[in-house]
């Protein structure tokens, strides 16, 4: 199976694997960048930022045989790699080695010109060519306080560390992140692997160099990831205090990593005997299971690994945003739920009522001290509050509360520092806290010079009342902090990614909290060593940190459990959540977007039952949905009576645009109740019929209730009704090019001609709306419409790609008049690569869609280019 994505010149916006941490990932790769998303006018520009480079530099080139870990000979892969540099040397491809893997994946990494993939992937051996995609390092911003407390309680962890006596002892966990800062008191004599992969000036461009220092004195995520798993400090504490760790570090101080040291990380980790590996990794809408790092993450789980990886950030992304390694098939794909509570900073009111504020960035930071008199310059009610201009010097001197809506927070916060505000108090038009940026629109725009901060609704309502009823209402600037209830705790943080995978399986599996989260944090970069960072990398940390605590328990009492049954156990134990778009509902969440719920760590020790399997992935429906039999298997010394029911939890439907409708799906068990014999097991049969609207993903939870007191199992379930086939793929831009330089590009509409020299080649710029499972450019005589040589017409086949990030994204694919051909029976059919003749041509593009049949028409979407002229001997 080949797999060559965005090759030869494919000049796209490439997706960047992320830390997936900082709450909201932008929706498109250019707005990573701090740039605009290309849109298609006159002139397609992409950025030409490092994380949007037009074409990929380095590729995993993976060979047929196995890896060791699954049966492979160390003395057969050497010799692929021995064949495959001679294969490539004799055909003249010039590339640089880069790293080489054997244990969880077969293959190398090399930097090669794109105009020599072909080449590559025509070598005998090479299985497959995939791009290495980048992992960029989010900044990170550190508060003061720590507290994990509050995080804990949700999962049960407070309980299996004071009364169950559970710390993680024994147990390795492996951290792949920015390092650690091993100064840090709370990990003292706790670090038993320690493996720098990339030292300090890697950037993620340039060569690695290895073996340098593994101290996180210059990113802190990699810090703060330990301390949720296994911190161990007098006033904070991890989920697993008591494990050992291994630090991976991947990243240097500045740029992003690549996924070819991921996978090289995740081999030390084998060879290391780590009992559990967090990856707070993500590459949103890479969704492809077949993605080598996600293959590489299951094969470590069948070598007895268990691995959590974050699902990404990409909330605001749409369905079908989940990214690799997450998405493995054999890994913990965690989503981020909301903190119970928040730690804030606070000021206190004229009537001694205190009020937490995050402050609004890039303001000046609030005073420590000093009174002012409160204004309001609105209701509650109010639905465009401040967002005209204010008569001059109507709040000298004061402090103006002003409600969310309608205009911008720089609108409200300048208006009211034009009418001479001290201050702005900004507060939330919907439930929950408010991070508020009063940034200028523009870079004319004048900077705000006041402190401006955000309050919750409740807390906003509360100043408004107090302002209205109160002459000479007043606030008073103080030093103090502290917790507030989080309104929206226990519910998935709108920022965490929706599945499912390409391949229809279920993702994310399971959740934790993620948002505002405090722990450890360099020394160095945060007073105190500690800070709060929201995201699913710190969800994932936290789901590692509890697979420790199984672990333990489960070797303590003889029974221990394997790495593939660790997800099994989790989801079954887990607690779904309502959904927070409108709680009074009382919907569960989606599914695709919490897996099993809230991970339990109380009830994972405490079952002696178990469901497998532990989550349905019913793919599509347009041919019915078949029944699930369902095997609950009791290892306790009692017999085990369960009522079995069905919940229900949101259906999904649209992709960059979420429509979130009412649970609808109906099902059906063969019975009501089942006993469980102790030490047996015993089946029940559910038919799941999905009746809402074609083309959504549904889901919900088949529900096994103890009769008598007992932990209930669940087994979440999720599928797409209709034809998954029906999504359009080629839907929005479809054009031929002219590279124009710096990533910008002329459409054209005409026959052209190209030379196909210094980079005067067409390129096709599409737009995919959905996942495609194979992308085909061929190349046909524009007199006959047939294929230009009965031995040649493939220009490129790729495969496994994903959809574009935004509505408007594209993809840009080249051709640089090279070719496939067979030179016949004589040199034994093998592939080559060959320029076509000058002449005229037509590019016909196939699309085979996710899950389709490549001999079905209607699985299939095409589009024909205008007529072009090849004429190699033009300058």
């Amino acid at each position: 199976m080949e797999n060559r994505m965005f090759q030869r010149g494919a000049a796209l916006t490439l997706l960047s694997l992320t830390l997936a941490a900082c709450g909201t990932q932008p929706a498109s790769v250019a707005q990573q960048s701090g740039t605009t998303p290309a849109r298609l006018l006159t002139t397609l520009s992409v950025p030409t930022t490092q994380a949007d480079n037009e074409t990929p530099q380095l590729w995993f080139v993976e060979f047929r045989g196995k890896p060791t870990s699954k049966g492979g000979s160390r003395a057969t892969i050497a010799q692929e790699r021995q064949l495959f540099r001679q294969q490539a040397k004799a055909a003249g491809v010039k590339f640089q080695d880069r790293l080489e893997f054997e244990r969880l994946f077969n293959g190398v990494s090399v930097r090669v010109d794109p105009a020599d993939l072909g080449k590559l992937k025509d070598l005998d051996g090479v299985k497959a060519i995939y791009p290495v995609l980048n992992v960029t390092m989010p900044e990170l911003t550190p508060a003061k306080e720590p507290d994990m407390t509050t995080a804990i309680g949700q999962t049960g962890v407070d309980t299996a560390q004071n009364e169950m006596g559970l710390t993680g002892k024994g147990v390795k966990i492996a951290i792949m992140d920015t390092g650690l800062d091993l100064d840090h008191p709370d990990f003292k004599g706790r670090v038993v692997a320690s493996y720098d992969l990339v030292g300090d000036a890697f950037n993620g461009s340039n060569t690695p160099v290895p073996g340098q220092d593994n101290v996180d004195d210059c990113g802190g995520h990699g810090t703060h990831v330990a301390g949720i798993a296994a911190g161990n400090g007098a006033t904070v504490k991890g989920v697993a205090p008591g494990a050992s760790l291994g630090i991976y570090r991947v990243f240097g101080c500045a740029g992003s990593t690549s996924a070819d040291i991921m996978v090289q990380a995740m081999e030390r980790v084998l060879a290391d005997g780590m009992d559990v590996l967090n990856m707070s990794i993500g590459s949103s809408f890479n969704s492809w299971p077949e993605y080598p790092s996600a293959v590489a993450a299951s094969n470590l789980v069948d070598a007895g690994v268990v691995v959590a990886a974050s699902i990404g950030n990409s909330g605001s992304g749409g369905v079908w945003a989940a990214g690799a390694p997450g998405v493995g098939d054999k890994v913990i794909g965690v989503a981020n739920f909301m903190n119970s509570h928040v730690y804030l900073n606070e000021f206190v009111l004229g009537n001694g009522s205190k009020v937490g504020y995050q402050a609004a960035s890039p303001s000046p930071a609030a005073p420590t001290g000093g009174t002012l008199p409160l204004a309001k310059t609105g209701t509650t009610a109010s639905a465009a509050d401040g967002c005209a201009a204010l008569p001059a010097n109507s709040l000298a001197g004061q402090a103006v509360l002003i409600r969310r809506g309608t205009c911008s927070f720089y609108i409200k916060a300048f208006n009211a520092q034009q009418a001479g505000a001290a201050a702005v108090i900004l507060y939330n038009n919907a439930v929950g806290p408010l991070a508020a940026s009063v940034a200028p629109t523009t870079p004319a725009d004048p900077a705000i010079t006041i402190p401006v901060v955000g309050v919750s609704d409740a807390l906003g309502k509360a100043i408004n009342d107090y302002v209205a009823s109160t002459p000479g209402a007043s606030m008073t600037w103080t030093a103090g902090a502290g917790s507030y209830s989080n309104p929206t705790g226990n519910t998935l943080d709108t920022s965490s990614s929706y599945g499912l995978a390409a391949d229809l399986s279920l993702k994310p599996d399971l959740g934790a909290p993620g948002g505002l989260i405090r722990a450890t944090y360099p020394l160095d970069l945060a007073s105190g060593g500690y800070a709060t960072l929201s995201g699913t990398s710190m969800a994932s940390p936290h789901v590692a940190g509890v697979a420790a605590l199984v672990i333990e328990a489960k070797r303590g009492a003889g029974q221990p459990i394997r790495a593939e049954d660790m997800r099994g156990l989790l989801q079954n134990t887990a607690v779904p959540k309502p959904w927070n778009g409108n709680p009074a509902l009382g919907f569960l969440d989606f599914v695709h977007r919490q897996g099993a719920g809230m991970v339990n760590v109380v009830n994972a020790v405490t079952t002696t039952t178990t469901v497998t399997p532990s989550k349905l992935s019913l793919g599509e429906s347009e041919r019915g949905v078949a029944p699930q039999t369902l095997t609950i298997t009791n290892s306790g010394p009692a017999p085990v009576t369960y009522t079995v029911s069905h919940q229900g939890a949101l259906t999904s439907r649209g992709n960059y645009m979420v429509s979130a409708l009412a649970p609808s799906a109906a099902v059906s068990f063969s019975t009501s109740s089942v006993t469980v014999p102790a030490g047996g097991s015993a089946q029940v049969t559910a038919t799941i019929t999905p009746n809402g609207p074609d083309l959504s993903v549904y889901g919900g939870y088949l529900v096994f209730t103890p009769q008598g007191g007992g932990t209930t199992l669940r087994v979440p379930y999720a599928g797409f009704q209709g034809d998954y086939q029906k999504l359009p793929v080629l839907n929005g831009t479809k054009t031929m090019a002219r590279s124009l330089g710096g990533g910008s590009y002329q459409p054209i509409a005409a026959p052209t001609t190209f030379t196909m020299k210094d980079g005067d080649y067409p390129y096709f710029l599409f737009h995919l709306d959905h996942f495609a499972r194979s992308f085909r450019l061929d190349i046909l005589e524009a007199a006959t419409g047939k294929p230009a040589h009965s031995q040649f017409f493939n220009a490129s086949t790729d495969e496994y790609l994903p959809r574009n990030s935004t509505a408007t994204g594209f993809f840009a694919f080249g051709w640089d008049g090279m070719v496939s051909w067979s030179r016949g029976a004589s040199d034994n059919a093998q592939n080559k690569r060959k320029a076509v003749p000058n002449g005229q041509y037509i590019v016909k593009v196939t699309v085979l869609k996710a899950l389709g049949d490549a001999s079905n028409p209607e699985h299939q979407e095409t589009w024909t280019s205008p007529v072009i002229t090849v004429n190699a001997s033009k300058k």
